[in-house]
């Protein structure tokens, strides 16, 4: 590291190999690749143990879901105390029958689970039946304090939601962080896969920008074959998963952005610009929230 603000991060974007066992041996790769470049921070993609399989609804894929702590957690505890790195991955949890999350943990460099953070908001659309498996997180917007800062993390849908990044920000979040699993219909015509690609982006600058945060995004990559392909149904053709995980600056700026293909992400981020940043910023300290009740009820009528 350059100065002791100073943290190497690593987005570890990848493809799905076919099943678990197969994705975590290339997580192991990847994250002692990481390690050897220096990284102290790595951050996993969304569901990273195997096919994004909300693409449809079937009570089948509930076989994949474990508990927590469980076979991945412990391995991946091991893979962070081996290279001494503060680890997020993104799991299926198991709670009980019938009661499923989708579930980030963080691991401390000793390997030690420090925390987990339940996904909040849950999407219901063709390609993305998430409402199916996984019940809404019930532990809160609270960061998790590790050996290398504390982080605020969320998972890929909540990325959408400007509360989320506050009401971490508000608890005392260093960084950003958000396991991702998006993609496009590879139907869709390019100008509206490259506005929706945007758009992604976009929200992830101005999460940066509002709470004078770094952001790291980390997105999976390829082409994954719906299971629905011979009902010819909206969003059959699959999901295009295009990758361009990054990571931000407290003022939105670009500090890394991957492509399209699997990659290691490998950065440096300065906790200590979020202190300069706010101080010329002050967004915190003009916060009205004596006149924000409103933000508590679902529409104004």
């Amino acid at each position: 590291m350059s100065n002791k603000n100073t943290l190497p991060v690593a987005l570890i974007q990848e493809k799905n190999h076919g099943d678990a066992e197969a994705n975590l041996a290339v997580i192991e790769m990847r994250v002692a690749e990481a390690a050897a470049r220096g990284a102290r921070l790595v951050l996993l993609q969304e569901l990273h143990n195997g096919a994004y399989f909300c693409q449809h609804e079937s009570v089948d894929e509930f076989d994949l879901a474990e508990t927590i702590p469980g076979p991945s957690t412990e391995r991946l505890g091991k893979l962070a105390r081996q290279h001494g790195v503060v680890l997020v991955s993104s799991l299926f949890e198991r709670r009980a029958a019938g009661l499923y999350h989708n579930t980030a943990v963080v691991f401390e460099k000793d390997g030690s689970v420090l925390g987990k953070y339940r996904k909040m908001h849950i999407p219901d659309d063709p390609g993305f039946y998430e409402k199916f498996y996984f019940t809404p997180g019930d532990i809160g917007f609270k960061p998790i304090d590790t050996s290398f800062g504390r982080l605020g993390v969320l998972v890929c849908w909540d990325q959408w939601y400007p509360e989320a990044a506050r009401l971490m920000a508000l608890a005392g979040a260093e960084v950003l962080l958000y396991p991702t699993a998006i993609g496009w219909d590879p139907d869709d015509a390019q100008d509206e896969k490259s506005r929706q690609r945007d758009a992604w982006i976009l929200s992830h600058r101005g999460h940066a920008v509002a709470n004078g945060l770094p952001v790291l995004s980390c997105n999976r990559v390829g082409h994954e074959p719906s299971p629905l392909a011979s009902e010819k149904a909206t969003g059959a053709a699959g999901i295009q998963f295009w990758g361009n995980s990054h990571v931000l600056g407290p003022q939105g700026e670009f500090v890394a952005e991957a492509g399209a293909e699997p990659e290691i992400l490998s950065a440096e981020i300065d906790l200590a610009r979020s202190e300069d940043v706010r101080r010329i910023w002050p967004f915190l300290r003009d916060r009205r929230i004596d006149a924000y009740g409103d933000l508590l009820k679902r529409y104004i009528d």
